[in-house]
């Protein structure tokens, strides 16, 4: 499912217009990168919890030479599926 369908969706799914769902997703978006951006996490209860994970560097290998090299530390977006969530995709 692409975001137009997304949005399709869930226009049907709460008769508001397709502009008003695609505002409300927009915003969503938003919000969650901003709260992320800033290193908070967003806990949807039942769905899941949004979260920023942090990687410390360390050293690898460049794979066409073979050459050792250090691979900074970063900062990755990750989604934790609820209880609830994981309940409903595994048919229980």
């Amino acid at each position: 499912m692409n975001k137009t369908e997304l949005v399709a969706a869930m226009a049907k799914d709460t008769n508001l217009s397709k502009k008003d769902v695609e505002a409300v997703l927009k915003s969503f978006i938003d919000v969650v990168t901003d709260e992320l951006k800033k290193g908070e996490k967003i806990q949807l209860v039942g769905f899941g919890t949004f979260e920023v994970s942090t990687r410390a560097a360390r050293e690898g290998r460049n794979p066409q030479t073979g050459e050792t090299m250090t691979i900074e530390a970063s900062k990755s977006p990750k989604f934790k599926a609820g209880k609830a969530l994981k309940d409903v995709v595994n048919g229980k």
